[in-house]
């Protein structure tokens, strides 16, 4: 009991450190982790409190506001946090004894407000731990039944209809599998799949050079030795638009943290040049240490803005790969505090884009292949920006690519989706410069 209080209490400093210094939850979750003692089920524990306390909080500030009669961000950081965990644990995980929920969040909160804790959660208990949604408001009802804040509601709705805006939102809420690329100058997807099922991790799909697993907790020491790297199908899918072959020289414009580069890589089985840039230098250590322990030689990194491309590879690239800085709209399941950043921000980065795209642009010879991708879900950020390249390019022109089981593109680009496609929400759009001597 006393370790898995230890989980708890480590996931309450993590939540409150979350909140106020406005950090990521997955450094908040690495550098905890690095630092703490907890070990297998403790450290599944803390991490499924973390991300699940954050992926609900919408919903559970709600029902503190429904109890306590009174704003939320009037209780202080630390006994909220107790009240967040105390509530999540007895409305979304059943194998947690409700009185081991109450008790343990009691115990987190300030001294003076114990009984003030106690009371919220025994009278939730007693409700049967149910949400009752709202019913003045439509949207607030949508943004408590799906923990996400009605300001992002209403963009899912205007941009997709209400029905598929449900469907993305329910989609937020999945855990997703992890995939693995496999590293095909090491070994095959067969080979890894037995692997970790001897590592009594579940594998549920192999799809060529992709393992999809249900358990991340076995794919460490395959990490280590470079067998594999984690990589999301949609981004997989993203380098295959690209069509890199051995030999050719390739840009990856925005390349952190590396896996696409290192998928080009092992596509091209690791001949001709992976050019891997990114803007920041502390970035490109990373990128380096995995490329070593994939043992991929091709890969070579740089410091570079993608809007000022190298002049020494202006025109002389055979494809660029601008998978550009975005939202991250699309990965809310993996990144659940992505769904809390305003959306105003937003309105800049068809701008930034608009320039970035226009910079891997100038690395492509004639006759060679652009494509441009994001891991986002609004179309401006996805067609609008290309739309735009094509009319100040009329050098570049859609060219259609397929997805295989997932079916072609259409003009030249896709827009993946979650609920329908079951990977991350992802834009990929590929285009061709003309020849000169066409």
């Amino acid at each position: 009991m006393t370790r898995i209080a230890d989980a708890r209490r480590a996931a309450a400093a993590s939540l409150v450190s979350w909140e106020k210094n406005g950090r990521y939850a997955n450094l908040e979750v690495q550098t905890s982790l690095a630092r703490s003692p907890l070990t297998g089920a403790d450290r599944a524990l803390y991490t499924a409190l973390v991300y699940g306390v954050i992926e609900r909080l919408v919903t559970l500030d709600y029902l503190i506001g429904l109890y306590a009669h009174r704003p939320t961000e009037e209780i202080d950081a630390e006994t909220r946090c107790a009240l967040r965990l105390g509530l999540y644990q007895l409305t979304y995980m059943d194998r947690i004894p409700p009185h081991a929920a109450i008790s343990e969040s009691v115990d987190l909160a300030p001294e003076r407000s114990r009984g003030f804790v106690n009371a919220i959660l025994r009278a939730h208990q007693r409700a049967g731990c149910r949400v009752p949604l709202p019913t003045d408001d439509p949207l607030h009802a949508l943004s408590v039944e799906y923990s996400a804040p009605e300001e992002l509601c209403a963009f899912w709705i205007r941009h997709y209809g209400e029905a598929e805006a449900r469907q993305l939102l329910a989609a937020s809420l999945d855990t997703p599998p992890v995939t693995l690329r496999v590293n095909t100058r090491r070994t095959t997807a067969g080979e890894v799949a037995r692997l970790l099922s001897d590592a009594h991790a579940a594998v549920s799909a192999l799809d060529g050079d992709m393992v999809t697993v249900q358990d991340a907790a076995a794919i460490a020491d395959g990490l280590r030795e470079g067998l594999y790297f984690v990589q999301d199908p949609a981004s997989r899918m993203a380098v295959r638009a690209l069509g890199a072959r051995p030999g050719e020289t390739v840009i990856d414009t925005c390349a952190a943290p590396g896996g696409k580069s290192f998928s080009l890589a092992l596509d091209m089985e690791d001949r001709g040049h992976v050019y891997a840039y990114d803007l920041h230098e502390n970035k490109l250590s990373l990128i380096r240490r995995t490329a070593a322990a994939l043992g991929l030689t091709s890969v070579e990194t740089a410091a570079r803005d993608a809007r000022e491309p190298d002049p020494a590879l202006v025109g002389r690239a055979d494809r660029v790969l601008c998978d550009a800085p975005c939202s991250g709209l699309g990965v809310i399941a993996k990144k659940p505090d992505v769904k809390y950043k305003s959306l105003d921000g937003i309105a800049a980065l068809p701008e930034i884009q608009y320039a970035v795209l226009c910079g891997a642009a100038r690395y492509v010879r004639p006759g060679g292949v652009l494509v441009y991708s994001t891991c986002t879900l609004n179309p401006e950020e996805n067609g609008g920006v290309v739309d735009r390249f094509l009319a100040a390019r009329p050098d570049f022109s859609p060219e259609d690519f397929s997805l295989g089981a997932l079916g072609p593109s259409s003009d030249g680009r896709r827009t993946l989706t979650p609920h329908r496609d079951k990977t991350d929400g992802f834009f990929i759009a590929r285009m061709r410069r003309r020849d000169g001597n066409a």
